[in-house]
């Protein structure tokens, strides 16, 4: 078997704003495999500044890891546990060269495109038109969840943003989710979750930065709008870990980002927590291109969850891969009479 490993920067149609700053690029990495003139493929999603495998490290890792592909799946996926983007490139790799189609990793009614997920519209931040602006887009585009991008600007400007576009339409009509990224001080957090509430907020995602459980304990307890764990979720491996964090925070949901946790398995290991403690989750990508975000979107269709996914992200760059995944009136589909790149095995392979 022979691996490659390839650098990719997805260049963004316009810069888009979080608590964090404003993205213009995201750096990815392609792992592909070539063995008995059968190939698969997998995306390694580093995110700078937020992965744990944000290391100088990086490329001498994803090196290691086609010198030593013989050790097989099992083998590196364990050796990889703190190269979380690394091992989910690894699994999807392995996945996508044992499949009939390097595409078509979990063949399903979706990949059949008879079915399809619902998915959320994402509001970037920005001035107050410019989110206006992609508000209307999605409602125009049929989008009844909307998950917006808040603590960057004004409190009270985004607060009114949000009192406004509820007056307009009822829970019923739009569910609206926010994402603070992390942007509210711990001593401010709950009087800001307590405005957030009035507005009909299905729940808001991280509101203070990770690494804080006592105080997220407290916010998840005495908040009374919903509260997703998301960041905080990143650097814990084991089940005992896992398990220790979501008994000691109790949240109402939890957000899976495979390239952040380390892949589908480990994914599954929080979910299947979750779900003894009757804690919600939703899956969302971490703004891979549309190889990374084919195999999340297959993935999360056959966990069957009725929730709307943060899946939206593939039309954000001016140099995505052609790919046969569409967005239709709020939901993700997988167009099979669409044909991937030409040739996009073979190019990520130079």
């Amino acid at each position: 078997m022979d691996a490659f490993y390839k650098k990719y920067d997805l260049n963004f149609k316009r810069p888009s704003g979080t608590s964090r700053g404003i993205l213009k690029q995201k750096e990815t990495w392609f792992l592909v495999l070539k063995d008995k003139g059968k190939s698969g493929i997998g995306e390694c999603g580093l995110f700078r500044g937020l992965s744990i495998d944000d290391v100088p490290e990086y490329e001498g890792k994803l090196s290691w890891t086609c010198s030593n592909i013989h050790l097989g799946k099992e083998r590196l996926l364990e050796d990889l546990k703190d190269y979380p983007s690394i091992r989910f490139g690894v699994e999807q790799a392995f996945t996508s060269l044992a499949s009939e189609n390097p595409f078509v990793l979990f063949p399903s009614a979706f990949t059949k495109s008879k079915a399809a997920i619902s998915i959320n519209g994402l509001i970037w931040m920005g001035n107050i038109e410019y989110m206006e602006e992609q508000i209307t887009q999605k409602i125009k585009a049929d989008f009844n969840c909307i998950k917006i991008k808040i603590g960057a600007i004004d409190f009270n400007t985004e607060l009114s943003l949000l009192a406004s576009l509820r007056k307009k339409y009822s829970k019923e009509e739009i569910e609206l989710r926010v994402d603070a990224n992390g942007a509210f001080k711990k001593d401010e957090a709950l009087d800001k979750l307590i405005k957030l509430a009035a507005c009909d907020i299905h729940s808001i995602e991280q509101p203070i930065k990770q690494g804080f459980p006592v105080e997220m304990k407290y916010l998840c307890e005495n908040s009374p709008l919903p509260i997703a764990l998301d960041e905080e979720l990143i650097g814990h491996h084991t089940v005992p870990e896992k398990e220790t964090l979501l008994q000691t925070i109790m949240p109402q949901y939890i957000i899976l980002k495979p390239s952040l946790l380390g892949g589908f398995r480990a994914c599954r290991e929080w979910i299947d927590i979750a779900s003894k403690l009757g804690i919600g989750w939703w899956i969302t990508s971490a703004l891979e291109s549309n190889v990374g975000l084919n195999a999340i979107a297959q993935w999360t269709y056959k966990l069957n969850s009725k929730m709307a996914q943060g899946l939206g992200t593939g039309s954000l760059f001016t140099n995505n891969f052609i790919s046969p995944l569409e967005i239709q009136k709020g939901k993700l589909h997988y167009n099979n009479r669409l044909n991937w790149e030409e040739n996009l095995i073979n190019k990520l392979c130079i």
